[in-house]
């Protein structure tokens, strides 16, 4: 199992974490690049989001990550991975007050979702390098959407969780 968090803060934002999750919320594709994701609605209203909505989220190679949302709240939403995703877990992006502005955040827990998905990610690199500049891209866009200033880079922290350690 993975942890990952990828964070980013911004100063002087025009924005609330609210506007922020609502903007992204509404069109994953606003903070996405579409070189590396795009993210396809399959069920829900297109131009909002809620608990049940599902998204196929169309990348470079042999992964496209069927998703769907499993919690929405104003300062945040997850999605669950279906059947057919790289990965088996849950991906949560948050963004809230922090100090002098804002911390937008992604954090991930999840297992490769089959053998060829594993060799991907943990052997090969390829699929971690893509889903690195994903999400860092995604963090740095949405900064740049809030109006205001990048204070430092993003925050980038990735760890295992032995398995022995998720049984109970």
């Amino acid at each position: 199992m993975l942890h990952r968090r990828y964070a980013v803060r911004v100063t002087g934002a025009r924005h609330t974490p609210t506007d922020v999750i609502a903007l992204f919320a509404g069109d994953p594709n606003r903070g996405a690049p579409a070189e590396v994701a795009v993210f396809e609605k399959t069920r829900g209203e297109p131009g909002t989001l809620a608990v049940g909505d599902e998204f196929l989220i169309r990348m470079p190679g042999p992964w496209n990550g069927p998703v769907r949302v499993v919690e929405r709240a104003d300062a945040g939403f997850r999605f669950a991975t279906l059947r057919g995703h790289l990965e088996a877990g849950q991906i949560a992006f948050r963004c809230q007050g922090s100090g002098e502005g804002l911390l937008f955040e992604i954090e991930s827990w999840a297992r490769s979702g089959d053998r060829l998905s594993s060799l991907l990610y943990n052997r090969l690199l390829l699929a971690k390098e893509i889903q690195l500049n994903l999400w860092v891209e995604t963090c740095l866009r949405l900064a740049a959407a809030t109006g205001g200033r990048l204070r430092g880079g993003v925050s980038v922290c990735t760890r295992r969780v032995p398995a022995a350690c998720l049984e109970s």
